[in-house]
């Protein structure tokens, strides 16, 4: 099946090549280029695989390796920041050398093979850190290049609906990962071997999916002018002068900052409602399902209405959680609120984030741009795990989750003027 399929995509591709055709499908109003669906599949594989150890991490450190908040906040925010210290440098070689997927590819073999290195940790807590953060390193290298082919692959007047559909088949990756793990460790209690090495056979097939079924593409302003050609790191930051793409930089650290990680929502949860151990990896599975139902609706909202009010209205339902995570209830309909507003939150901020900043920077320079944007965000990211794992320390979950409650409060009225203020013109889908 995988070879006919290989043929199938071989075939359309010498088709597009002797007709001169752009890479981009448009037989359809719904319909989205063939690489943002393989790159979408990619995703959900590889989604499988880091979503089977994300899903038992918080646990496995918390109570199996007994880290403090403090030390599990400080962990969090470099594991999920990480990324951002080689984002930049893989996103220039992708521009420059035009080989988004091969510096992707480098990502995703770099995180298959670093679940090799969890299952050779032996549960030690030094090589298993070093294990996840080199994981994160290899995130952090696919992530710009990846996101450069999606909006390369697709019309600028669909690109949130592109976004959208590759979000949609990631989260199902991160539906199906915590599924996998919870039945695995409901089989065999804390056989955090078996779930290791499966998430490296579901890493190895999402591999191969990149490798066998997704091809570079460029953008037109690629095949005319020279300076369009130039890239350097000067050139990335030189991005940052214009003002659409400056906002865009500038507001999304700033609500990164204030945005509480998945882990802590989770651990703040399962302690206020005295869930199970058990059952922790399925609080990231409700999310989940709400972010696939919502995505691509959300991607075709965003473009047909106004990308940064859906933008803006997902922080809203951010706020939202921080809400559920106060009020005194604890039972399924506290689940189902958590679940709802935390998945909508992701559909309309995510992909629509990207899909707002590749209008905004030119082909030539896409990876890099996405790349300076996403290690705002992360860094932003680092400073709310650690805040929040210091607060926690100091009073307490409930304290804490208010103080970032209060503060998103004050500050999302602003970053909305922000964001409407800008004169950029967007494409409409028709």
């Amino acid at each position: 099946m995988v070879v006919a399929v290989y043929l199938s995509r071989r075939n359309e591709r010498l088709r597009l090549a002797e007709s001169g055709a752009s890479g981009v499908v448009a037989r359809g109003e719904r319909q989205v280029s063939s690489n943002v669906v393989f790159l979408g599949l990619t995703s959900m594989f590889t989604d499988i695989s880091s979503e089977m150890v994300t899903a038992v991490l918080p646990v496995y450190l918390t109570f199996q390796l007994r880290f403090t908040p403090l030390q599990f906040g400080t962990f969090d925010g470099l594991y999920q920041s990480l990324a951002a210290v080689v984002l930049v440098a893989g996103a220039l070689v992708a521009d420059s050398r035009k080989r988004h997927k091969e510096v992707a590819g480098l990502g995703y073999a770099l995180s298959a093979g670093c679940k090799l290195g969890l299952l050779a940790s032996g549960g030690a807590w030094l090589p298993t850190v070093t294990s996840l953060y080199v994981d994160r390193t290899g995130k952090g290298m696919r992530t710009a290049p990846r996101d450069a082919l999606i909006s390369l692959s697709s019309a600028p007047a669909r690109l949130a609906r592109s976004f959208g559909v590759h979000r949609a088949l990631d989260t199902a990756g991160a539906v199906l990962g915590p599924v996998v793990a919870f039945v695995i460790l409901a089989v065999a209690t804390r056989a955090y071997d078996a779930v290791f090495l499966t998430s490296f056979c579901a890493a190895i097939i999402g591999l191969g999916m990149l490798v066998l079924f997704v091809e570079n593409r460029r953008g037109r302003e690629l095949d005319v002018g020279s300076a369009s050609r130039r890239v350097s790191l000067r050139a990335a930051f030189r991005l940052l002068s214009i003002p659409g793409f400056r906002a865009l930089v500038v507001v999304g650290a700033v609500l990164s900052v204030l945005s509480v990680s998945d882990a802590f929502v989770y651990l703040t949860f399962q302690r206020r409602a005295s869930l199970g151990l058990g059952f922790f990896p399925l609080l990231y599975v409700g999310t989940s399902v709400v972010y696939l139902i919502l995505a691509v609706p959300l991607g075709r909202l965003a473009d047909r209405v106004a990308r940064d009010r859906v933008f803006v209205g997902g922080h809203v339902l951010l706020l939202g959680v921080y809400l559920v995570l106060l009020l005194p209830g604890r039972g399924v309909v506290a689940m189902l609120g958590l679940w709802t507003l935390f998945g909508a939150y992701y559909a309309a901020t995510d992909g629509v984030l990207m899909a707002l900043a590749s209008s905004q920077v030119p082909p030539g320079l896409r990876a890099s741009g996405l790349a300076l944007l996403t290690t705002a965000t992360a860094l932003g990211r680092l400073v709310a795990s650690i805040a929040f794992g210091l607060f926690w320390s100091w009073r307490g979950s409930g304290f804490t989750v208010t103080v970032f409650a209060i503060a998103l409060a004050v500050v999302l009225p602003v970053v909305a003027a922000a964001l409407f203020a800008r004169h950029a013109p967007e494409p409409s889908a028709p």
